[in-house]
This record gives C-alpha cells, sequence and structure tokens, in this order.
C-alpha cells in the first residue's frame, strides 16, 4: 500500500493555513478526528464516574477506552498505563515516588543527551535522597552514546537509569536493549523518556525490556498530557503521596483528582487515527499500529534523506549535528556566521515554521559546544511533503546566500 500523504493531510485543518510544519518534534498538527473526539465527549452527558447513569457511563468509557488504546500504542496491559498532564509532570511523580525507597549512598544514572524533563527530576529527587548522580556522556562527533560511559555509570549501588528513546534535539536513539540489559544486571531499574522516540517509533516497551516509560500524545497528532506506561507489578511496588479517600488500586492511585474525560477521548481518538493510516492487511489495533507506523517510518525516512542531500548542497553554509546511525528524521543544524533565530525569522515570514532555540535538551545542547544561541530544528511529521522539504531548503538557500 502506498502511503497517501495527501488523502492523510486533507484530515488536518491547520494545514490549510499553507504553512510548512517542521515542528513537529514541539508539538504536532491536530486531525479532525482527535478534536471531534473531545467535542462529542465534553458535550455530551458527562459526571463522574461510575455505571448507573449516562453521564457516569460516558466517563467511564472515556478511561476504560484511553487504557486500552495506551495499552495497544506501547505493549503494555491496560492496568499499566498512567495518564498525566505531561510527561514531565509524570517523571516528576515517579521520581518522587521511587526516591522514597533511596538511601544516602545510592546512585542514580542519566545522560547528557536528555531532554531535561529526564534529567532534573531524577538529580532533584537524587538530592533530597542523599543519592549520587552520575553520567553517560555521548560523542558530539558521532551524537552517540558512549558504551563505556554507561558501562562506567553502572555500580553496585546504582538504583536507576534514565536514558531517552529518541533524543529531541539530534534524533540519536540510544541502544535501549543493551542498555536495559546492563542496567539490570547491576540490579538497577530502567526509565525511558519515550515523548520523541513513541512520535516516531513503533513502541514495545516489554520488548525494550524497561521498567518505564513515558510519552506525550501531542507529539503525535493527540491533545496536550502524558502518559506513563509500566508493568503493572512495577506500579504495585510504589507509593505515590496522594489523598486519603483516593483508591489505592493501579492505575489509579497515580492519577491525582477527576481525569479531563475529554482530553483521554482525543488522545485515545489519536491513537486510533494513527492505527488507520495504512493498516495493509492487519488485524486489531495493535497490529494496525505496527504497519502503519512503519509506513509513517518509511515516509519519514525518505524525506530526511531528500532534506539531508540538499543541505549538504548549501557545503559549510550549514552544519548538520544529527548524525547517529540511527536516528529520527529530526535535525539540529547552526549556520556559521549566521544566527540561527535570524533564519527561523525569514524562514517564518516565507509560512516555514522551523524553529530555532535549545528545545529544553539544556544537556546536550551545552555539551554540543555550539557558537551559536540557538541551533535551528528542523523535524519531519507523518504530514510532511516532498514539497515542504523544498520549501524549507529554497528558504535556507536565500537566507545563507544574502
Amino acid at each position: 500500500m502506498s502511503y497517501d500523504v495527501a488523502a492523510l493531510r486533507d484530515h488536518f485543518p491547520s494545514l490549510r493555513s499553507g504553512t510548512a510544519h517542521f515542528d513537529g518534534p514541539g508539538g504536532t498538527q491536530t486531525p479532525f478526528e482527535v478534536g471531534a473526539a473531545i467535542l462529542t465527549t465534553l458535550t455530551s452527558p458527562l459526571s463522574n464516574r461510575g455505571l448507573l447513569t449516562p453521564s457516569e457511563g460516558n466517563a467511564d468509557a472515556a478511561v476504560s477506552g484511553f487504557r486500552a488504546a495506551y495499552a495497544d500504542l506501547l505493549g503494555v496491559p491496560a492496568d499499566g498505563v498512567v495518564y498525566g498532564r505531561s510527561a514531565t509532570q509524570l517523571t516528576y511523580d515517579l521520581s518522587r515516588a521511587l526516591a522514597k525507597q533511596w538511601r544516602a549512598g545510592d546512585e542514580v544514572v542519566v545522560t547528557r543527551l536528555d531532554h531535561d524533563a529526564n534529567v532534573r527530576p531524577w538529580v532533584q529527587a537524587a538530592a533530597g535522597a542523599g543519592a549520587v548522580v552520575r553520567w553517560i556522556d555521548f560523542d558530539t562527533a558521532t551524537g552517540e552514546l558512549d558504551p563505556e560511559s554507561v558501562t562506567a555509570a553502572l555500580t553496585a549501588r546504582t538504583r536507576l537509569v534514565a536514558v531517552t528513546g529518541a533524543s529531541n534535539l539530534i534524533g540519536t536513539k540510544p541502544p535501549l536493549q543493551a542498555i536495559a540489559a546492563a542496567s539490570h544486571a547491576a540490579g538497577a531499574l530502567v526509565h525511558v523518556d519515550g515523548v520523541h522516540y513513541a512520535a516516531h517509533q513503533f513502541v514495545d516497551v516489554a520488548a525494550l525490556g524497561v521498567d518505564s516509560f513515558v510519552c506525550s500524545p501531542y507529539k503525535f497528532l493527540g491533545p496536550h498530557c502524558g502518559v506513563l506506561a509500566a508493568a503493572p507489578e512495577f506500579l504495585a511496588t510504589l507509593w505515590p503521596d496522594k489523598l486519603l479517600p483516593s483508591t489505592d488500586r493501579v492505575p489509579e492511585r497515580f492519577e491525582l483528582g477527576t481525569l479531563p474525560y475529554e482530553v483521554l477521548a482525543g488522545a485515545t481518538a489519536a491513537v486510533d487515527f494513527l492505527a488507520a493510516i495504512a493498516p495493509g492487511r492487519a488485524t486489531g489495533r495493535r497490529e494496525q499500529l505496527h504497519a502503519s507506523l512503519h509506513a509513517v517510518d518509511a515516509h519519514e525516512l525518505r524525506l530526511r534523506e531528500r532534506l539531508e542531500a540538499g543541505l549538504a548542497e548549501m557545503g559549510g553554509a550549514v552544519v548538520v549535528h544529527s548524525r547517529a546511525a540511527d536516528r529520527t528524521p529530526t535535525l539540529l543544524l547552526t549556520l556559521p556566521g549566521r544566527r540561527c533565530w535570524d533564519a527561523y525569522e525569514f524562514l517564518a515570514a516565507r509560512a516555514v515554521l522551523a524553529p530555532a532555540g535549545s528545545f529544553y535538551a539544556h544537556e546536550p545542547f551545552t555539551r554540543l559546544g555550539l557558537a551559536d544561541t540557538h541551533g535551528l530544528r528542523l523535524g519531519l511529521a507523518p504530514y510532511s511533503t516532498d514539497d515542504d522539504v523544498d520549501r524549507v531548503l529554497a528558504g535556507l538557500t536565500e537566507f545563507v546566500a544574502a
């Protein structure tokens, strides 16, 4: 089955603006079906969860539908799916719950490749528990995590390793299975920030061998919220702070207050939309997601190669810092002698949105030691087109020649 990007784009009202969007790593555009699910849920009879009235049943269905959808998306049991306001919030909550089990002298491992949402919560939780923080470094020339750095960071005192599934700055996808195996051999848990990874990769948390995984539906066509996925048995070992009357059940013990049922419905609709992109002959949502996300990956990879070829033609006027062998369709650029912020403004005036910044990736941005205070990030999404790529290349060519 061919990838029909034109038909796909018809589902996105926002794309009618004519803007070429390269801002997907910061948040994708949203299809009509997601907005419709939010509207329908919010304007239908709705109350706290229950089973006796239509309003109670609608709320309960929104929750159960959300858990089932993200179980299919991430490869975990439905009762291992936790809703959160954001991946950052969920990581902070998880770090606080785990830190209750840490003692002075225990060790926590974080990486120089991660978004700060998978660094600062653990660093701060370690400080509160008297634990030691160890760092995994990456090679700035290749963008790859240093295997020797991973080995050196692990000791018999390591309690947790926090690592990205994919860098939101330069796209690097570390070898998660190998890191998880080494960490578990040392007796440590493994937490993965899968926010950028899940936007471009079919996810199987169990196959990765990690203990917990967070992602953000708004990075893959859904509404703004976060999801934590883990084995229910693991979640049952954690006792987060909560209100006394709140249930002790998993996963509800991690969800504070009444859930936003309309957001859950929108997040479920995003999974259904992804599953329907290119399902082929697959039956069942998990299998359809597998087929569709592989089709998305092939589409994005082809566009990334086209984009990289065009950037290479600009010679030394552009430096591409995304170099890992295994990476997402996200490129970080700098423009020697020019300011990336100026390029961002120049492109925006031509209806091309390619943002400049460090994108909360404080550690890798600092580690790269860039001369500019911003990098220009080009992120592809399922709705990106050849015309989008041609437009950004034309705009950058004009900018560097000016």
